[in-house]
């Protein structure tokens, strides 16, 4: 398993969709193919299946040759589910029209009945549709979940539920936290940082790496510290993010720049921006993200605007540094953990990826500055 995680989670992942869609073409054809068929087919083709990876090798470097194989590739299968519930529902509730160079899922929906229900009615059909089809992934997600802590002996099958519940319940809080910014515009740095937290690094890094750590039968000194890795990594991953989300190609994001913007999101990147501004007196990279941040019509030349108050509050730099700050410590306490090879390795040249760092030795260390 080793050579291809990711082949073969999208094995285990392949038989369990089959089945699904399925059931629900015996159910009704017009659910099966309008929203069981849309979530087997986005979930199929995601993304790296970083977190089903990050759950494997951080079981391979806390276990011996005898780990639960089958119940870490069937988990690894529900983090991936879980990741399609997220990103379908962000999606409406951003008004996200694209998602990995396609049409969002409930863009897609609306543009099937548009001819037939009229403007307004397909795009409140669409985005009902996403709603459910991001439900129907976590019930997916859960049963997948479930199946797989069947294979598992007490008390590790106990330990695995609670792992699995914390990281749904912080999935919702987070994506809660960051439209209720959006809403109220909440400001500040810190809570910003612990939007990121909920919202990405507890669900994205730090809760797989603790399964995988707990399917290992890891210590619990060993787990915790993991866990730290894990969150430093998966909030430089938000960080990053972050970055992309106003200055990134979308051609290799998958998504449109710019949106975060418009949208207002609640950002450390936008927090870190304004107090600098503040800081510095800097009346007018202060104006322009008063006016620019939660636009909706914002257009490329405003976009270019914020671009560049950004860069001359400091703002981009900051960012990028704080997340090569993350990675140094998400390193520190991935030693501290002490794990085995090969898996550390494996591991620790995951979490470096995922803060959005290079190899080691490749331009450098990546070290902070």
């Amino acid at each position: 398993m080793d050579g291809d995680v990711s082949g073969a989670v999208g094995r285990v992942l392949d038989e369990w969709l089959a089945g699904r869609v399925a059931r629900a073409g015996a159910l009704d054809g017009t659910f099966a193919a309008d929203l069981a068929h849309r979530v087997a087919d986005f979930t199929g083709r995601g993304g790296k299946r970083v977190r089903a990876r990050l759950l494997w090798w951080a079981m391979r470097a806390c276990g011996g040759p005898d780990v639960p194989v089958g119940a870490a590739l069937a988990t690894g299968a529900a983090l991936e589910l879980l990741q399609t519930c997220a990103l379908v529902q962000d999606d409406v509730m951003d008004g996200s029209a694209t998602r990995r160079g396609r049409r969002a899922l409930h863009v897609d929906v609306a543009a099937q009945y548009a001819p037939g229900a009229g403007g307004r009615g397909a795009a409140d059909l669409g985005a009902a549709a996403g709603v459910l089809a991001g439900d129907l992934a976590l019930v997916w997600a859960d049963d997948l979940a479930a199946a797989a802590r069947s294979e598992l002996r007490e008390p590790r099958r106990q330990q695995v539920r609670e792992v699995w519940s914390d990281l749904r319940m912080e999935m919702v809080a987070g994506q809660y936290l960051d439209v209720h910014g959006q809403v109220t515009g909440s400001r500040s740095p810190a809570r910003a940082i612990r939007v990121a937290e909920l919202k990405s690094a507890m669900y994205s890094v730090e809760r797989p790496v603790h399964l995988g750590a707990v399917l290992a039968g890891a210590r619990p000194e060993q787990v915790e510290a993991l866990r730290r890795s894990g969150r430093c990594a998966g909030v430089a991953f938000q960080f990053k993010d972050d970055l992309d989300g106003v200055f990134g190609d979308p051609a290799r994001t998958g998504k449109p720049c710019g949106d975060d913007v418009r949208a207002g999101k609640p950002t450390y990147l936008f927090a870190v921006a304004r107090a600098r501004a503040v800081a510095r007196r800097d009346r007018a990279s202060s104006e322009v993200l008063a006016r620019c941040l939660g636009d909706p019509e914002l257009d490329e030349a405003a976009l270019d605007r914020v671009r560049e108050a950004l860069v001359a509050t400091g703002a981009r730099a900051a960012v990028q540094s704080r997340i090569e700050r993350l990675s140094e410590r998400s390193t520190e306490y991935l030693e501290r953990a002490r794990p085995l090879a090969p898996g550390a390795e494996r591991l620790a040249a995951l979490l470096r990826a995922t803060a959005g760092l290079p190899p080691v030795g490749a331009g450098g260390t990546g070290g902070a500055r």
